[in-house]
């Protein structure tokens, strides 16, 4: 990619090695630009208005602004794709929520981040195209339409975090303390009750 058309990206993150490290994933992969860094909630919101970033990896629990309140600073704006990097899991429901395009669970290795930036490249690149803009407004029309049945459920297991559609899951039964979901390639187990999102 030219300069013009890399993916500008910003890190987010309270913790100076957390920046470091997903500089140092991103550093082997000339179509990205890493743009800036942020150390709080405060500096994120600024950054994201000025430097207009296509991609946003953002930890949740910052000193003053975390994570969700930068996002809910920018409703109304165009807003850049979020991968969301934590230590925490409690939160994958409500990421979901906001449209995250995905949820790294410290610590996570190169692959899992390969993972998750690789989708994020692609998306980007195909959003370019102008089909963002087609699904915001498919979006729109569905919030329109009323509540809708559960579509996914969210699964820890393995230190990972995965968001299981439910067309995919055969059968959940209990397992003493815990519960396992049947989907068409894996079992997962879980100790705490599954967490669920209607959202797409």
């Amino acid at each position: 990619m030219t300069d013009a058309t890399r993916i500008r990206a910003l890190v987010i993150d309270d913790e100076p090695l957390a920046r470091d490290m997903i500089r140092e994933m991103l550093a082997s992969d000339s179509d990205v630009e890493v743009v800036g860094e942020c150390a709080n909630g405060r500096e994120a919101i600024e950054a994201i208005k000025s430097l207009a970033p296509d991609l946003i990896f953002l930890d949740i629990q910052m000193p003053e602004i975390g994570g969700f309140e930068v996002l809910e600073s920018l409703e109304g704006r165009s807003s850049p794709y979020v991968i969301f990097a934590t230590a925490y899991d409690q939160y994958a429901v409500r990421a979901f929520e906001v449209h995250a395009f995905d949820y790294l669970l410290k610590p996570f290795d190169q692959e899992r981040f390969d993972a998750a930036w690789q989708r994020a490249k692609q998306q980007i690149k195909h959003d370019r195209t102008g089909e963002r803009d087609r699904h915001i407004l498919a979006l729109l029309e569905e919030l329109k339409s009323g509540p809708r049945y559960l579509e996914r459920l969210v699964v820890k297991t393995g230190g990972r975090v995965f968001f299981l559609d439910v067309d995919d899951i055969h059968c959940i039964e209990a397992e003493g303390n815990y519960v396992r979901v049947h989907d068409k390639a894996k079992h997962y187990l879980r100790v705490k009750p599954l967490a669920v999102s209607k959202n797409s």
